[in-house]
């Protein structure tokens, strides 16, 4: 079972991101404070879930969360900034965008960056260990892919609905015969060598 937080007695947020290794697309995140009553069986990393399931628990977290932010960083500022600084931009963004400020931002992954005053751990393989962060990455999850989904509508060949922008071989191989889109992240190695 996964742990609802790591201060007990503080007003927490978990934040995480998708999308990180996309050759196409947003980097999206989200921060998320759960009730100090949250539990659920099958919430955990988004990664280890099936799209159904992944689609179900985002339905529960909007409607039982204290209260949820989920935003995009689009490719122009990620190939402007890097992606880390991308990611943690919009963790940033997705914390100021939450109706309650937090205490303490759990952190999914090694790297960030303070947040104002607020005090912050970063937790590897946090969205295993922490239902917030584990909501965060449910969330983010699921935006992006919707958004790659629509997305895959006005740009069929390179298949987005199904790779989501992640460098395939078959998405690779589209960007060869077609060229890059303008979604396609101009600073990514975009072609295998």
């Amino acid at each position: 079972m996964l742990q609802l937080k790591i201060n007990q007695s503080l007003l927490e947020c978990g934040t995480d991101e998708a999308g990180r290794g996309c050759l196409a697309g947003p980097v999206t995140a989200a921060a998320v404070i759960l009730p100090d009553n949250f539990q659920h069986p099958f919430l955990t990393d988004s990664k280890q879930l099936s799209e159904k399931k992944r689609l179900e628990l985002k339905d529960i977290i909007e409607r039982e969360a204290v209260c949820f932010k989920v935003v995009h960083v689009m490719m122009g500022e990620i190939d402007k900034i890097n992606i880390l600084n991308a990611s943690i931009l919009g963790m940033h963004r997705s914390i100021k965008g939450l109706s309650s400020a937090p205490e303490f931002i759990a952190v999914d992954g090694n790297r960030f960056k303070p947040f104002k005053k607020t005090p912050f751990e970063c937790v590897v393989k946090g969205d295993g260990k922490y239902l917030h962060i584990a909501a965060a990455s449910i969330l983010a999850k699921t935006y992006r892919d919707e958004y790659m989904t629509k997305l895959h509508e006005k740009f069929p060949h390179y298949n987005w609905k199904q790779n989501k922008g992640y460098p395939t071989k078959e998405h690779r191989e589209a960007i060869r015969i077609h060229g890059a889109s303008i979604f396609h992240r101009k600073s990514f190695k975009l072609l295998s060598p």
